[in-house]
């Protein structure tokens, strides 16, 4: 038997060894091949690599530098720009030099990657520079060749920024002696205001950027290629780098095959006769595109020792496979021995004597299976949270990959439709004041009478999302919106039944494949966000919604501060009037809903605010939480209805308190002060007009109006001076004498102290909205 069983092993022994050969000596090839082209491809990603930390450098050592040098000048409260912009710009040289003093300090705070800082004012074409100092006509002069560029370029232009291409400069752009030091300059410009285009901005801010600080970088961090390393610029110039006189060359005009539209890459081409690995890196900033070549002779030379290598293990591996295989046939029986043994310790079970180890693992196996068909039916009653998974999965498919195949045929779908579309039902409102049971068994049920809606050749996904509203994915093979028409006209009956209101919701566009679902999600959710502010609307299917969220418009401030002012002078109906202008602006303009939200939020501060300052409280809640009750508005109109009733409260309880309170003394001086703006309007004159104490009359206006008594007065002259400015026909120092000022330039600083601009802007602002 002995025998015997050693004859076996002889024979499983060669077996053994001769799979091993088998195996080894085929995988030699495959490794001798595989593994010299994968190190070739990780010498190929260590370069691309060390070039996009090249590009990060760059972009946050130097062009994100700048952008916060802009920002810094442009928002800052050292340096008044707003000043100029303006006529004074030309004429108060202190200031002038005041901020040109500022800019030289910011330059030389950065003078390791900025030359110098210029402020360009186009409409009088006037420029001040850190390092030129003001020059008048400055586009017409003859150093204006080292700057013009920039500034035509930014006159011209739809965007609020650019950077020019590196140039020579001048240290001393005034000399004209040829030749003399200077450095290569790259220019950063931006508009002022911020969100101006360059044809319409007031100020054009540009800064000079050293490309020495640049190219240090490139050399620091890439040593070794810094001289076949250079910069182009979306039109095919190149921007920066040594090379660039190299690049525009007669004979090398092959280097713009380079160019390539994706972000970041590398690929092998030929220049001449020699053959490149050329990588490229985007700077998201500008737009350029930093490219590196380096021969490909280099990758192949570094291969050869890793090809030996590779060759030396496969040679030990044949001899490790041939001692292995002798032991691995001799602990043949060993797997069989553990198994036994393990079933034995996790079962706990002592077969009969007569049983044998093949009948243990049968067993073994039975009841394996009678466990797994219990774990199906725990799978079977866990599997809706399973399916919401599965869809919100699918919604965020653009982060996380497709959802599984196990996963698609679990939300019924089988097999891939053409057409994909997405509907966003508002349900959050409705189920808010449910409880917690309440909410999932009404849920449940409504999302399963919408899977049960019947089109034609399609199929219905409802499910829950964690913000409570509902998500209807419509799977069809024909993109008609008729389908989409039915099936909203189906959802909102289902939909007034188990929420017991209307509600609204919104209708995605088309899409052609499970990958796009997660856009058209993210469109349906963007329509809904304005059901806010169009409760009369059930579907939300209008795509110039979309067009809203992209609008920099803004809603005049002049809204806001005519609800103030009518707010302080207590006129229910001009308060009405503000309120339903400010509403119909937002139910009908271009702005985003996250910013009408911000008006909203704005103008109950500031009524908030005024409360506060008149010490008002509620008559039945006392001070009451403002701001809370507008986060339970659930609509524009509602908002609009819960703000009238709250102001009309507070005027008519005012009202009542001011009977009690010398109202009709108040209203007299009130009175007097619009009859006599010109006039004597000090505190003592006006109380002795409406025979109260001077201190008295104070305390009136401010408990009365939450203002003090010279803040009125000022406000009264002001909204007298902005209607004689309206009317175009006096001039400031007459309108000043009318509304009693002595000076034009003391009412001037009053004005713009009250409305952020002169009387001359804003003359000039209602001719241009007009």
């Amino acid at each position: 038997m002995l025998k015997k069983w050693n004859s076996a092993f002889t024979s499983l022994a060669f077996s053994y060894m001769s799979i091993v050969l088998v195996i080894v000596l085929a995988l030699c090839s495959v490794f001798y091949i595989y593994f010299s082209g994968s190190y070739k491809e990780e010498l190929r990603s260590k370069n691309q690599l060390i070039l996009e930390n090249t590009a990060r450098t760059i972009e946050t050592s130097v062009l994100q530098r700048v952008q916060q040098i802009y920002l810094e000048l442009s928002l800052g409260k050292k340096a008044d720009l707003r000043w100029a912009a303006d006529s004074a710009f030309q004429t108060d040289l202190s200031r002038a030099v005041e901020l040109q003093e500022l800019l030289k300090s910011v330059a030389a705070s950065s003078s390791d990657i900025v030359q110098g800082i210029h402020i360009y004012e186009p409409k009088h074409h006037v420029l001040l520079s850190s390092i030129y100092g003001m020059n008048f006509q400055a586009d017409q002069r003859e150093s204006a060749v080292y700057y013009k560029d920039w500034m035509e370029e930014m006159r011209s232009s739809t965007q609020s920024s650019i950077w020019t291409r590196a140039r020579w400069v001048p240290e001393d752009i005034h000399s004209s002696v040829p030749g003399g030091s200077g450095e290569n300059l790259i220019t950063y410009a931006h508009s002022y205001p911020f969100q101006s285009s360059g044809a319409d901005s007031d100020l054009i801010i540009a800064i000079d950027v050293k490309e020495s600080a640049i190219q240090g970088i490139i050399e620091n961090m890439i040593p070794s290629q810094y001289e076949s390393t250079f910069i182009w610029d979306p039109s095919g110039s190149v921007v920066a780098g040594l090379d660039q006189v190299v690049a525009e060359q007669p004979g090398t005009s092959g280097l713009h095959q380079w160019m390539r539209e994706e972000e970041s890459g590398s690929f092998n081409d030929k220049l001449g006769s020699t053959s490149y690995v050329v990588s490229y890196e985007t700077l998201p900033s500008t737009g350029w595109k930093i490219y590196s070549a380096v021969p490909a002779s280099l990758f192949y030379e570094q291969s050869l020792v890793v090809n030996k290598v590779i060759l030396a293990i496969c040679f030990l591996a044949i001899l490790l496979g041939v001692v292995m295989s002798g032991i691995w046939a001799k602990a043949i029986y060993s797997p069989i021995k553990r198994l036994v043994g393990r079933i034995k310790d996790l079962s706990g079970w002592t077969p009969e004597p007569a049983a044998n180890a093949y009948t243990l693992i049968d067993t073994a196996f039975v009841k394996l299976n009678d466990k797994v068909s219990t774990l199906e039916e725990t799978l079977q009653a866990s599997s809706p949270l399973i399916k919401r998974n599965a869809v919100l999965h699918l919604l965020h498919s653009g982060r996380t990959g497709l959802p599984h195949e196990e996963e698609l045929k679990l939300l019924g779908i089988g097999r891939e439709y053409r057409h994909y579309a997405c509907l966003l039902l508002n349900s959050r409102e409705a189920l808010a004041p449910l409880s917690s049971g309440n909410m999932q068994a009404v849920m449940e049920r409504l999302i399963h009478q919408l899977e049960s809606l019947h089109l034609p050749e399609c199929r219905v996904i409802a499910e829950e999302l964690p913000d409570k509203n509902i998500v209807v994915i419509l799977c069809a093979d024909e993109s008609a919106d008729v389908l989409l028409e039915q099936l909203s006209e189906q959802v909102l009956p289902e939909a007034r039944q188990f929420l017991g209101l209307d509600t609204q919701l919104s209708q995605s566009s088309w899409a052609d494949t499970l990958s796009d679902i997660p856009a058209i999600y993210t469109e349906a959710q963007t329509l809904l966000k304005y059901a806010y502010f169009l409760p009369g609307h059930h579907v939300l299917k209008d795509r110039r919604l979309l067009e809203r969220e992209d609008s920099l418009e803004e809603i005049p401030q002049t809204m806001l501060l005519k609800f103030k002012d009518k707010l302080q002078a207590r006129h229910y109906a001009e308060i009405e009037a503000a309120v339903e202008q400010m509403v119909q602006a937002m139910r009908e303009g271009r702005y985003p809903a996250d910013y009408c939200h911000f008006i909203l939020a704005s103008t109950v501060f500031i009524y908030s605010d005024y409360l506060k300052s008149v010490r008002y409280k509620d008559p039945s809640q006392g001070h009451s939480d403002l701001y809370n009750q507008y986060l339970k508005v659930t609509s524009i109109q509602c908002f609009q209805e819960w703000l009238l009733d709250s102001v009309s409260t507070f005027l008519a309880h005012t009202e009542k308190r001011n009977s009690d309170r010398a109202l009709s003394t108040l209203e007299s001086a009130k009175h007097y002060i619009e009859d006599h703006l010109s006039g004597d309007l000090s505190l003592e004159a006006v109380s002795s007009q409406v025979f109260l104490s001077a201190k008295y009359l104070s305390r009136l206006f401010k408990e009365e109006l939450g203002i003090t008594y010279t803040d009125y007065v000022t406000s009264r002259r002001m909204e007298r001076a902005k209607t004689l400015i309206e009317k175009q026909n006096m001039t400031v120092e007459q309108i000043a004498s009318t509304v009693g000022y002595a000076t034009a330039a003391y009412f001037i600083k009053k004005f713009k102290d009250n409305y952020g601009c002169t009387p001359g802007n804003y003359l000039r602002s209602m001719a241009n909205r007009a």
